[in-house]
């Protein structure tokens, strides 16, 4: 794929960037460029790498999975600024 002067025009202008006219020419190579490094990089055999977070190899903690059922309403409902039965309360926004 190829970008031209009017292609780089039109990204400039989707994302909001000022170019000026003399300076789509330079734009348009740098579209042109990036787009042939993406290239190079679909031609490298990746079969068989595992994908990776980081270069060095880690493992985040973790936790049981328990299900709990909290036991903490009024700990919850102690920010709230209307607490009303058990629940938050909020204004009507619907009549």
């Amino acid at each position: 794929m190829s970008i031209d002067r009017d292609t780089a025009a039109r990204v400039a202008h989707l994302a909001r960037i000022r170019v000026e006219e003399d300076a789509l020419p330079a734009l348009a190579q740098e579209f042109n460029n990036i787009l042939g490094f993406i290239e190079q990089l679909n031609e490298v055999d990746v079969d068989g790498v595992d994908p990776m977070v980081s270069v060095t190899p880690m493992r985040l903690t973790r936790r049981d999975d328990v299900v709990t059922d909290g036991n903490q309403a009024d700990k919850v409902l102690a920010n709230a600024p209307d607490a009303r039965e058990g629940f938050f309360a909020v204004p009507k926004v619907v009549e």
